[in-house]
Order: structure tokens, then C-alpha cells, then sequence
């Protein structure tokens, strides 16, 4: 009896774990599958998992930009529109109202329907994230909403090359993305489309439309004579189970994030195709980051698809690149599993030098194009945005910022001006952010005194006190320390307590003091007290995080 054989006998008896423990070999196969493991050092378990190490370009690249494009953006009415557009009552069930329909007879299916991004051009969005000083770039690969936005081989009909745009988007990102020399990366949110979409099986409580059900228990027969004839809404929607415990609470969503607290469970047919999907992404697309939006990994703890995933990725790079050159994000990671892969915090910061290197994931405005936002003038500033960053590196982290894209594929003017003037900040003080390292301490200053906690994966962003001209934060490469205050100094002097004799944090002696931006050493006095630094004339440079090159001796 040959291996295949004797794995199709056992296939329904044994879960995938035991049967990707019980044979091994140049790939394992997993029955309930269509795509290899590819075997290596690493197996599907969180022990084997942590002798992940980072990758170095992914340490110094410091800064990403990211396009969270879908057809949720197509409405232009901000994020979760798929999920809340069924929500009776929510503001963008009303949107849906005015501008599509009931959404009985028009569902998030007609909108992908809606969605062509016509004017979307990913050389020219990448030519300027390049110049506004990105080291990777990061694009939506899928969302919650379940259509895969590139030619899935294991979502054929319900992805971007068939509908939509009718264009695989992933390879068009991907192609402009290297030929900017950007590293690539992709954002994976599909597995938790089972429970967020279980309000598209809802109905009205009232009015003309009560106890009419939306379109989520639609099947292919329902089809005939529609635009979606011969197409299955069940292969979209994955609805075709009970709800799960509390589903009419419209917040219970967050408490089975980590699908417990009584969450309908997973199909093992879902697990193994979002298990596929994945697989086929990385394979045809081969990315050097992969994010997910979830918990750890994705499905676990209710399924081993995601270990099967991270082990697949890693040992696929140490095939391939001869390296271990690839990124997973993650969040709310236990100790263990910060090992594995990168902990990403949502719309939050760590508030202390982190041991491993981390990412924050923000984004300007809504994660969906929000045109609201725009007309308001309502996005993150520059400012804010370059703060933040120098605040995360000094912390060992990342920035990966989300840029809203427009339904049609463009962004708007306030968007690219603010891209600008990012480009203009890093073209300046690039070096204080590139290729450091966390120096002893991380800053010191008033902000230091509210710092917020995280919560849950994050949302501590924008709490704690703002940012004032004694806020400075550190980082160093080699014999150079970089101290960034955070707005320009009324009385243009810097006074760096961390670096008064007295504090014994880093007692080398320091030979010369320059402002980046600005040619010449700068005046200074070091005391028991402080180091006392006198500014040049401010010009033409920002107002905010002026970045001080610091040169000390190279040891003691």
C-alpha cells in the first residue's frame, strides 16, 4: 500500500495534526487539502514555531505603507460596511438604504458587483510611497468580507479577476511594489468571514421589510435570471450554519474574536479551504509579509490551519531564499508566541523597549475609504504621523500605515499631501529612523507620565498626553545617538536630562553635536544637570521631531 493510499484510509479517523506529526517526507500532505506542506525545520507547533528569528530588512526598514482595498471601499462610507450594512439601523444600513437598496434584494454581493477601481494606477501609488520613504508595502489580499482580491485558485468564482475589478490586484501591487525596491507584503483577514458575517442572515424587526431575510442564505439556485447566475452566495457569505450564541448582540463579535465564548465553530471544509487559500497566496505571490488579523494565527485554537501556514511559510523561505527571510504579524501573542512571529498592536503602542522587534498597524483615517473623513479634513496629520513613528522606533518597533484607497482606486488631494509631507520629513531625518536600534532608555519628557495601557490587541493610539518640545526619544546605530525632540523648542534650546553627567545612563564622551537638516556642529554644554543644546535657526525645517546626531566616543 503506497503512502497516498494508506493517508486516504486514515484521513477521516485522524485530525490534521496527527497526521502532519505522523508523516513526514519532502512535503506532507494533508488530506482534507489540495496544497503540500512544505516539511523543513519547522513544524505546526508553537515549540518548533519559536526558533523563528526576524528577518534583518524587515529590523531596519522601520516603515511600511499599506492599501486596505476592497470592495468595502467602494460605498466610500468607511470600514466593517459588509458586516453593518445588515445591522438594522446602524449608519451604514441607512447609507445602504438610500444609495443600493434593501438589503434583501441588494446585498454585499451586488456591491463587489458595483466595484470596478477603473482609475487605480499601483505604479504611481507606489512611486510615491517610495518617496515617502516606505521600506515595504503591504496590500489586502483578503477581508473579512471573504472575496479574495487576486486569482484564487481556491475562491474561483468570488475573487477580483472573475468580478469586480475583473484584474488580479495582488499581482499588480506586488509588480509595482519591487519595481520600487520595496519589500512586499500581504494583509490576510478571511478565516473570521464564518461568525462576522452571521448578520447577513438577519432580518428586519420592522417596517415593510420585517421578517424579510437579507440575502445571506441565498444559495446558487436562487441565482437564476440575476447578474450572479450559475454563482454561489454561500462561497461568499459562508453562512450556511446556526448562529452562534448571542449573535444578535451586534458587539459579541469581539468577545469570540479568539473563537470562544460560545462562537458557531468552524466547519472543518472552512478551516482547510481558508487553509488553501493561503497556502496558493503565498505560493503564486511569494510575499515577504504575511499580516493576520487575528488572534495568534488564524482559527487557532479551533483548528491547526494556521500552524500548518506559519510552518509552510517559514520552511518555504528556507527552501527557496536559502534564508529565513519572511515576516508573519500576529496579535495579542503570549509570551511563547512572540517567538514565532511579530507582534502587531492595532491603533496602539508598546509604552517600554520591547526585547523583540513589533510593528503598530494605524491608518490615517478609517481602515475602508470613509469620504466623510476627507470632506471633514479629518485625517491624521503629518505631525501626528511622524510623532507616532519616532515614538515606535524608539521602542523597537515598526510603523505599518494604512493610506484609505478610494472604491475607484485613487486617493484623494488631503491624502497625498499628507504622503508629501512624510517624504519631506524622512528625506531630512531618514538616518535617526533607518537601521536603528533602541538605545539604554527610550525617551524621557511629560508624555511618559499618561501613558495608556493597551487593550485588548491594541486602541491605546491617541490617549495619552500630547507631545510637547521636552518630549525626546532615542535610538542609536554604532557610536551615533540620535535624540528626536518632538516639536520645535520656543526658546531653541534642547536640554537632554538622560544625558547629564550625573545620570551615569551612558557616560562616553560626546565630541560633536548636528541638527539633521542642517550643515554645522551645533553649541553644547554638558552638566550634572543636562545636556544643554542650542538650536540653529528653525528655516525651512519642520516644526515638529527634530532629529539631534549625537556623536560619542566609541566606548568608555
Amino acid at each position: 500500500m503506497n503512502r497516498r493510499t494508506l493517508l486516504k484510509q486514515l484521513g477521516m479517523a485522524l485530525p490534521a495534526t496527527v497526521l502532519a506529526n505522523k508523516f513526514a517526507g519532502a512535503a506532507d500532505i494533508n488530506l482534507l487539502t489540495g496544497e503540500e506542506m512544505m516539511t523543513g525545520p519547522f513544524k505546526p507547533d508553537w515549540g518548533s514555531l519559536a526558533q523563528y528569528r526576524i528577518p534583518e530588512w524587515y529590523r531596519d526598514a522601520k516603515f511600511g505603507i499599506w492599501a486596505h482595498w476592497g470592495p468595502q471601499c467602494q460605498p466610500e462610507h468607511g470600514d466593517w460596511y459588509a458586516r453593518e450594512m445588515y445591522m438594522e439601523g446602524n449608519h451604514h444600513y441607512n447609507y445602504h438604504l438610500k444609495k443600493y437598496g434593501h438589503p434583501s434584494e441588494f446585498g454585499f454581493k451586488d456591491v463587489i458587483n458595483e466595484w470596478k477601481g477603473e482609475q487605480w494606477n499601483p505604479e504611481e501609488l507606489l512611486s510615491l510611497y517610495q518617496k515617502a520613504g516606505a521600506k515595504y508595502f503591504v496590500a489586502l489580499a483578503n477581508h473579512h468580507d471573504n472575496l479574495d482580491l487576486f486569482d484564487s485558485k481556491y475562491q474561483p468564482a468570488w475573487n477580483s479577476v472573475k468580478m469586480g475589478p475583473k484584474k488580479d490586484l495582488i499581482a499588480g501591487w506586488a509588480k509595482a511594489a519591487r519595481n520600487q525596491g520595496l519589500h512586499f507584503g500581504v494583509s490576510v483577514h478571511a478565516a473570521h468571514t464564518w461568525s462576522w458575517m452571521e448578520t447577513a442572515q438577519r432580518s428586519d424587526t420592522k417596517g415593510p421589510y420585517a421578517n424579510i431575510p437579507y440575502d445571506g442564505k441565498l444559495r446558487k439556485s436562487d441565482g437564476k435570471n440575476k447578474w450572479w447566475d450559475g454563482l454561489d452566495p454561500q462561497a461568499l457569505y459562508a453562512q450556511d450554519h446556526p448562529l452562534s450564541e448571542n449573535s444578535l448582540d451586534n458587539g459579541m463579535i469581539h468577545r469570540q474574536w479568539n473563537w470562544g465564548n460560545g462562537v458557531c465553530p468552524p466547519t472543518k471544509a472552512y478551516c482547510e479551504q481558508f487553509y488553501n487559500r493561503t497556502i496558493d497566496l503565498i505560493n503564486r505571490y511569494d510575499p515577504d509579509l504575511v499580516y493576520f488579523d487575528d488572534t495568534a494565527l488564524p482559527l487557532w485554537p479551533v483548528s491547526d490551519a494556521g500552524l500548518r501556514i506559519a510552518a509552510h511559510y517559514y520552511n518555504r523561505s528556507l527552501k527557496n531564499r536559502n534564508k529565513l527571510d519572511v515576516v508573519i504579524n500576529g496579535k495579542i501573542l503570549n509570551e511563547e508566541q512572540r517567538k514565532c512571529m511579530v507582534w502587531d498592536i492595532e491603533r496602539g503602542q508598546s509604552n517600554s523597549i520591547e526585547p523583540l522587534p513589533w510593528q503598530t498597524d494605524t491608518c490615517i483615517g478609517g481602515w475602508h475609504y470613509d469620504r466623510s473623513i476627507y470632506e471633514k479634513h479629518g485625517y491624521k496629520s503629518a505631525q501626528t504621523i511622524i510623532q507616532t513613528l519616532v515614538d515606535i522606533v524608539s521602542k523597537n518597533g515598526n510603523l505599518l500605515l494604512s493610506i484609505p484607497v478610494r472604491g475607484n482606486g485613487t486617493i484623494d488631494e488631503d491624502e497625498r499631501r499628507i504622503v508629501e509631507e512624510i517624504g519631506q520629513w524622512m528625506q531630512i531625518n531618514g538616518e535617526s529612523i533607518y537601521g536603528t536600534r533602541p538605545w539604554i532608555v527610550f525617551g524621557e519628557g511629560p508624555s511618559l507620565d499618561n501613558a495608556v495601557p493597551l487593550s485588548a490587541q491594541g486602541f491605546n493610539e491617541g490617549k495619552g498626553r500630547p507631545f510637547e518640545a521636552t518630549d525626546i526619544r532615542f535610538t542609536t546605530k554604532g557610536h551615533i545617538l540620535y535624540a528626536t525632540f518632538m516639536k520645535w523648542p520656543e526658546n531653541g534650546k534642547v536640554n537632554i536630562r538622560s544625558l547629564a553627567e550625573s545620570n551615569n545612563i551612558d557616560a562616553r564622551q560626546i565630541r560633536h553635536i548636528e541638527l539633521l537638516g542642517r550643515p554645522g556642529e551645533l553649541s553644547f554644554k554638558r552638566s550634572a544637570k543636562d545636556l544643554a543644546i542650542v538650536l540653529p535657526d528653525k528655516n525651512s525645517l519642520p516644526s515638529y521631531a527634530g532629529a539631534l546626531k549625537i556623536t560619542m566616543d566609541r566606548s568608555l
